[in-house]
């Protein structure tokens, strides 16, 4: 029997904004109908422990429950490119990753996917570990459905204030029901592989490959540093001491923030620094820094479908 405000085929409430559409028929809020992916790849610039050796098996799925001015993946967000894939067809997709040496499969925007998914899983589970890449913006219901697949969470924690959530994704609810979801994704234990490796790009620096846990990504925004000191702050004192924190310098412009002129420029050092600074005063040991370097359209792919 079907349960109010589960995924089905026929109405689709897999995320928060349980928007009810058809999407065999016709687009939903997300903007997908059906499943389309916009690239699969191994993806080297992901966080070292993900990223590790040959690269994260990265699966780039069309549309996003979160209307970000600023996405850098403004194409696939808004659903204006992807191949259109059924469950088996992806399935198979997961095998060529594992056959080309992924570290793991890594789900890029599947929040709204979340039935799809189910299926997927049903006809080939990934030998390796499996990633949960989103915005955050997660319905913790739907991630119940799936969360025995998922091995390793990896959701952004975008904004605290309910003011620069709804002016920069269009929902102002965003950190209330993104929170919840951290804190439910929070449950998966921390592993990681004996195998290690040297980064030689990283000064010698020895690379642990993840196998499960949680790490929650913030990127720091133009004149954001107040908003980046309270999300701190949630996340020490709200989730447990073995969750993983990585805070993005890489903001680049893009997209239509022709009406938000805070955001025609980068992230500054002095704003950057600040944040990194906060995240040591409270004594958050578990942090990935990333180098102001990352920033630029350069890093942004380039889409095959």
């Amino acid at each position: 029997m079907e349960r109010i405000g589960e995924p089905t085929d026929k109405k689709c409430f897999a995320c928060p904004v349980k928007c009810g559409a058809n999407r065999a028929e016709k687009a939903g809020y997300c903007g997908a109908q059906g499943m389309r992916i916009a690239k699969y790849y191994l993806h080297p610039f992901e966080e070292p422990c993900i990223s590790f050796s040959k690269g994260s098996g990265t699966v780039f799925f069309t549309g996003c429950n979160l209307k970000c001015a600023f996405c850098q993946n403004y194409e696939v967000s808004r659903a204006q490119r992807g191949m259109p894939v059924s469950p088996a067809r992806l399935a198979d997709i997961f095998k060529e990753l594992e056959e080309a040496g992924a570290d793991n499969i890594s789900l890029v925007t599947p929040s709204h996917l979340i039935c799809e998914l189910e299926k997927t899983f049903k006809i080939y589970r990934p030998k390796i570990p499996v990633v949960y890449n989103s915005g955050g913006y997660d319905s913790v219901e739907s991630l119940k459905r799936i969360d025995d697949y998922i091995d390793i969470y990896l959701p952004d924690l975008k904004f605290y204030s309910p003011f620069l959530s709804k002016r920069y994704t269009g929902r102002e609810d965003y950190f209330s029901v993104a929170s919840a979801a951290v804190r439910f994704m929070a449950k998966k234990p921390l592993r990681f592989a004996e195998e290690r490796v040297t980064a030689a790009a990283e000064n010698g620096a020895e690379k642990k490959k993840m196998l499960s846990g949680l790490i929650v990504r913030h990127l720091v925004m133009p004149l954001g540093v107040s908003d980046s000191f309270s999300v701190l702050k949630w996340f020490k004192n709200e989730l447990p001491e073995d969750a993983y924190l990585s805070l993005m310098s890489q903001y680049t412009p893009f997209g239509e923030i022709a009406a938000f002129p805070e955001l025609s420029r980068p992230v500054t050092a002095r704003e950057y620094n600040a944040v990194v600074n906060e995240a040591f005063a409270l004594g958050i040991e578990n942090l990935f820094v990333q180098k102001r370097s990352s920033s630029g359209e350069q890093y942004i792919p380039k889409w095959d479908y």
